[in-house]
Order: C-alpha cells, then structure tokens, then sequence
C-alpha cells in the first residue's frame, strides 16, 4: 500500500511539473476583447483589424475590437491599464502613446512600464524628408548646408507640435547641427499644400502620408528615417547613408496586455503574431516593415525609444497640457 501511495504521488508531481491542464489551462476560449486607442479608419485601428482577424482565424475564437479613442489616444490606453490581466483584454499601442506621451504631457492616466506587459511589436514604418518639386535642394546635405547658410535657418514643417515628425526634426537638428524654424500644423492636410507651394522650405511626415504625393510628382523625398531603406521606396536614400550613420527614427505599433497577464500567454500570442505577420497575404495589405520581436525585445525597445524621445522632447522645448 505504502509503494502505490508513494507511486500516485509521483504520478501526481510528475504531471504538475509537466504541466498539467489544471497548471496551464486552456487559451484562449472565448472572445478577445482588442482596444484601439483611436477611432475607426485611421492607420492604428487599420493595421489592429487586419492582424485581429488572421489571429482569431488562427486562434478559433472572435476578436472583438474595442475603438476608444479621445485625448489623442491616452483614453483607451488608460482603459486597457485597468482591465482584468487574463489574456481576454489587449490593445495596441505606438510611438507616441508609449513612448512619446510620457516625456510630452505633465500627467497621463497611466504608466508605460508599470501598467502593461509588451507582447510583440507588429508594424514600423520610417518617416520621410521632403521638399517640394520646384524646390533645388536635391539631398540631405543640400538641406543641411542651406539652413546653415540662411541667417535664423530654414522653415520646417510638421503635422503638429510634439508628434513623432516634429521630434524627428528635432533629432535630424541635433545630429546634422541644421538650423530650422519648427512650423507646427495642423495635420497634413494643412502642411502639405505649404510645402508644394514653397511656403515650408522641407516637411517630414510619415512615408505612407507622403507617398501619394511623391507618385504625384508634387513634392519629392530627399531621405528616409529608417536604418535601412524603405522596400516601397528603394530610391529614397537614408539620414544614415547620407554621412549620419546610426541614425534612426521610425514610428511603430505594438500588441501589449495588461500588467501581470501570464506569461505562458503572453508568449503564446507573441508566437501566434509571429506566424500572422509572416503570412502572404497580411504582408500584401501591409505596406510596410512588418515586424514581430517578442516580449522582451518590445520591451528592449520601449526602454530606447523611451529615452531618445524624451531627449527629444526636452531639446525641443515641446509641451502638451
């Protein structure tokens, strides 16, 4: 009696430490809710849908996206800080709510490391230097050496004061030693016409935003902000080949769950994420970098970009309230 005893025992501990269906329960089983920190359409909520559904193919259960959006995304961000850590709230989040946001407005209803848990980033795409058609500046070191050479600099715009385009101006300033006047718009709607016009000497905004008028002819890229460059801009030289080497500034998108969720499904997502973002035809709707690190490089990355931005910010003087 005493063996079978110590034998059951065994057995029991044996499938404990294996992992037992009591030990690692089923994920998931019912509907995902995913929020969006932004209202429905824009370039956030588009990339969310088209990951959420090859995920919920894959994963037999319905994402249901949640768009939250106000106060520049910081609403729906706070509402997934809040949620239950059980793997059945996520959200996705980029540059300038996780990263930007902290080190731009005085109070945020939540708190970038404290508050959720990196699963993967998804997306990144660079931002993009132009000028108009008619301008002469033909590259970065043209740019740079004419506002050197104008008394107060050259006039730069940007879709708004503290966006990702404005501070990545600021950065390009710090590491180039270009002289500019910052001209903040109101999107660009309102900047791009400037620009095409001569009334902005340059403009940076993000690739995708400037593409349809590069097809145009109306306005043309000197530079990319990424590493490498763009594969739906194989012409456009980089800051970095351009004599600026290291430079980087690109704006991303990641999936992250609530503080404290478990790990074994955080690491589960991170893998199913991994084989969406490798699927054909997501990568056809997705136009541009589409990458998934994992945990812990997310992580890595919130950490950097943490820290580039808020020097930007601080240089920059930027405020929102």
């Amino acid at each position: 009696m005493k063996k079978q005893i110590l034998g059951c025992i065994a057995a029991l501990l044996a499938t404990v430490a294996g992992g037992s269906a009591f030990a690692q329960p089923a994920y998931p089983t019912k509907p995902i809710r995913f929020i969006v920190p932004f209202p429905p359409g824009g370039g956030t909520d588009i990339v969310a849908r088209i990951i959420t559904t090859k995920l919920a193919e894959n994963l037999g259960v319905q994402f249901i996206v949640d768009n939250r959006g106000g106060a520049g995304g910081t609403l729906g961000i706070a509402a997934a800080a809040t949620a239950s850590p059980d793997g059945y709230t996520l959200m996705i989040g980029q540059t300038s709510n996780l990263a930007i946001g902290p080190a731009l407005y005085e109070k945020l209803p939540y708190d970038t490391f404290r508050d959720f848990t990196p699963i993967s980033l998804v997306y990144e795409t660079p931002l993009a230097v132009t000028v108009s058609s008619r301008s002469p500046i033909k590259n970065v070191k043209e740019l740079i050496n004419n506002s050197k050479s104008k008394p107060g600099g050259i006039n730069f715009a940007s879709p708004g004061n503290g966006t990702v385009a404005h501070l990545t101006g600021e950065l390009i300033k710090k590491t180039t030693g270009m002289s500019f006047v910052h001209i903040p718009y109101k999107g660009a709607a309102q900047a791009i016409p400037d620009l095409i016009a001569g009334r902005a000497d340059f403009y940076i905004s993000s690739l995708e935003s400037a593409k349809p008028h590069m097809q145009s002819g109306t306005i043309r890229a000197l530079a990319v902000t990424s590493v490498k460059r763009a594969p739906d801009a194989p012409d456009v030289e980089t800051i970095a080949e351009a004599g600026y080497k290291g430079f980087e500034a690109v704006t991303w998108w990641g999936f992250l769950a609530p503080a404290k969720t478990p790990a074994p499904i955080v690491q589960k997502l991170s893998a199913e994420i991994e084989k969406v973002l490798d699927n054909p035809e997501v990568m056809k709707r997705l136009p541009g970098a589409k990458v998934a690190t994992g945990p812990k490089a997310f992580a890595d990355k919130l950490k950097t970009d943490y820290k580039k931005w808020a020097d930007a910010v601080k240089e920059s003087g930027a405020k929102v309230n």
